[in-house]
This record gives structure tokens, C-alpha cells and sequence, in this order.
């Protein structure tokens, strides 16, 4: 059985994120839920609309972790591949 140390402590925006989400882009829907962060499997350019509703483009490198809250992922600009939400 795994202890989790941490169970009762509080989840912040400074915590590490406790799951890891499939990112499909799509034009039309938002994500189930508010990113701590996003991951890329190939790098590239990502189109995102961000918790306060700015739509920018940004550069994921390959591999890293990018702390940004967004609630979409558009597949219109974006060029990255193998998504991931941290949540």
C-alpha cells in the first residue's frame, strides 16, 4: 500500500499537480477543467485561451512543464503534439 504523506494538505496553485490530463485541441470546446500547468511530447506552438479569457500563442519546448492556467486549447495555431493538462 502507498502512503501519501500529503493527503491532508491543501492543493495550491504552488502544489504539484495530483493528475494528468489528455489535451485534444478543439476550436469549440473548453477543457473539464482549469490547467496548474501544460506539457508537450513534441515541441511547438500552442493556441490557448488563458483563466481571464486571453487567446495568445505560446511555445512549449518538448518534454518541459509550463505553469499557465487556461481553459482552452485551440486546434487552430497550435502545432505541438501530445498534450497534456496538469492538474
Amino acid at each position: 500500500m502507498t502512503i501519501d504523506t500529503f493527503v491532508n494538505a491543501s492543493d495550491t496553485l504552488t502544489t504539484p499537480a495530483t493528475d494528468i490530463e489528455q489535451i485534444v485541441p478543439s476550436d469549440t470546446s473548453d477543457l473539464g477543467h482549469m490547467t496548474k500547468a501544460l506539457n508537450a511530447a513534441t515541441a511547438g506552438v500552442v493556441r490557448v485561451t488563458t483563466q481571464q479569457g486571453t487567446i495568445t500563442d505560446i511555445f512549449l519546448a518538448a518534454g518541459t512543464v509550463f505553469p499557465l492556467r487556461i481553459r482552452r486549447v485551440w486546434a487552430t495555431g497550435t502545432s505541438a503534439t501530445g498534450l497534456r493538462g496538469l492538474f
